[in-house]
């Protein structure tokens, strides 16, 4: 699989605990992008967070979250984030959706 040089970058965040139809929203959405042949996406755990309800997320030992910011990342052609934009808005209640201008330096799997 290859992608554009000049292509777009879709970045969600997203609580911890969020879920879809009783999984971790995070790994649905992940699933989903897998499925629509999104060229790949990666979930970053964050350590410190807040959203737009200004609660403050941590795993700081002493004021220990469950619901710990996360943030997803796919980078493709503009055709095929635009695609599955009307998923992901369905799939995301609570969360932030952000579309980046992006240019690929390298962008190669082995292969296998």
């Amino acid at each position: 699989m290859t992608i554009e040089r000049q292509a777009k970058l879709l970045r969600i965040y997203i609580g911890e605990a969020e879920k879809w139809h009783g999984q971790p929203l995070y790994m649905a959405i992940l699933l989903k992008a897998r499925e629509l042949g999104l060229a790949g996406g990666t979930v970053l755990r964050g350590i410190a967070g807040y959203g737009a309800n200004s609660v403050i997320h941590t795993a700081n030992i002493l004021r220990l979250s469950e619901d710990l910011p996360i943030v997803i990342e796919f980078a493709d052609s503009a055709e095929k984030i635009q695609a599955f934009l009307p998923t992901l808005n369905e799939m995301v209640h609570e969360g932030l959706i952000l579309l980046l201008d992006a240019e690929v330096v390298h962008y190669k799997a082995s292969k296998e």
